[in-house]
Formats: structure tokens, C-alpha cells, sequence
């Protein structure tokens, strides 16, 4: 079984042991760092390579966007999944704008942790489902914007906001993987999203799907 190494960047020392000994619980993961801020991340990523790093938004002399910012700039190998308390727009926004593969909430589950680093170890992006769901209730419903959406993509637009990876979208659809790839391309140059985050939060604001 191939193993995957993890860093965590918190600035909270008893938050960062339990997070390692949850992790180190997930048999294709190990934890091989612990960092208290983004310059002490930096530092670390000179010497040491690494597949993930759970980032803290808020940490002193460099927080977790800027450093995000770097790490995906001048090591665009390794996925970056925010873990925070903060729970608003704004924050998610910023984090997947500088880069972020995932966003999770600090009272996240083993569970979700296991599955977020499957998602984004396949190139996919993840994101709390309890944030996604928040946030829908939290937003105010606007008219729908001017996009020419099939009932297909609809349908597929509105998995990707449960946090359903292409897999289980093909399965769940009696559908291929190479067409719900297409329908997803498809869906980035309609909305002009970046990524599968960007979809989802334009989907959330624009009142696109119904996730009750």
C-alpha cells in the first residue's frame, strides 16, 4: 500500500497532536511534520517534499492564504486542504482563490478527513459538506443568473455540490466517467468557474440547485 505524507500548519500545539494521531489512525497516510506557521512551512518545504498539507487559516507572521499562495505556486505537487473553524464566504473564497485543493470545518470526522485526501490525492477538490450545506441555508436566493444549463448538467452540477467525485457521479448516473467529464468541462465554461469549489459556490449563490 502506497503511503502518503501529511503536514500539519497550526499554530495550535494541542489541536496539531490530535489531529496527527487521527491522521496516523488512516493506514495510507503518515504525518511527518508539524509547523506553527507559514514561514516555518516554507522553511520545511526546501528540504522536505510532502502529497498534503492541512492548512490553518488564521497562524502569525505568515497565515494560511499567503502561504497557500506559495505553496502552490513553487510546489504545485502537493494538494493543500484548509481545516478552520471559520465558516464564512469569505475565507473559502480566498483559500480556494489562492490555490486550496479542500476546505474542512475543525469539527470535521475521521471519516471525512479519510475521504477528502482520497478526493484530492485524484486530483479532485473537496469541501465540507456540512459548509456547503450551511452556506445554502445562509445565502440569500438571487434570480438565476443568464447560464444556458441542461437538464443533465442540472443533475450533475447538483452532485458535484453534495461532494460526489466523477466515480460515484458515473455510477450514480448509469453514465461513463469520460461523459461525466465532459459534462463537467462543460459546466466550468459556462459558469466561467476555475474549479469544482468555484462551482460550487456559484451554483450556492446563484440559487442553481436545491440541496434541501
Amino acid at each position: 500500500m502506497e503511503v502518503y505524507t501529511v503536514i500539519i500548519a497550526d499554530d495550535h500545539v494541542i489541536f496539531r497532536k490530535g489531529m496527527k494521531t487521527v491522521l496516523n489512525e488512516i493506514p495510507f497516510v503518515k504525518v511527518i511534520a508539524e509547523v506553527s506557521n507559514g514561514v516555518e512551512l516554507m522553511k520545511l518545504m526546501r528540504k522536505q517534499s510532502v502529497d498534503i498539507i492541512f492548512m490553518d487559516i488564521n497562524m502569525p507572521e505568515m497565515n494560511g492564504i499567503e502561504a497557500t499562495k506559495q505553496v502552490t505556486e513553487k510546489f504545485p505537487n502537493t494538494a493543500v486542504i484548509a481545516l478552520t473553524m471559520h465558516e464564512e464566504i469569505g475565507y473559502f473564497n480566498q483559500m480556494i482563490d489562492a490555490g486550496a485543493n479542500g476546505f474542512l470545518l475543525k469539527k470535521t470526522t475521521k471519516e471525512e478527513l479519510e475521504e477528502a485526501i482520497k478526493t484530492v490525492l485524484e486530483g479532485e477538490n473537496y469541501y465540507s459538506k456540512e459548509f456547503v450545506n450551511s452556506m445554502n441555508i445562509n445565502i440569500p436566493k438571487k434570480k438565476k443568473v443568464d447560464v444556458d444549463l441542461s437538464k443533465r448538467e442540472i443533475e450533475i452540477l447538483e452532485l458535484i455540490c453534495r461532494g460526489y467525485s466523477n466515480v460515484e457521479m458515473a455510477k450514480k448516473l448509469n453514465l461513463s466517467q469520460k461523459t461525466i467529464d465532459g459534462h463537467r468541462t462543460r459546466l466550468l465554461e459556462k459558469t466561467g468557474a476555475k474549479n469544482a469549489a468555484n462551482l460550487v459556490m456559484f451554483a450556492l449563490k446563484n440559487n442553481l440547485v436545491d440541496l434541501g
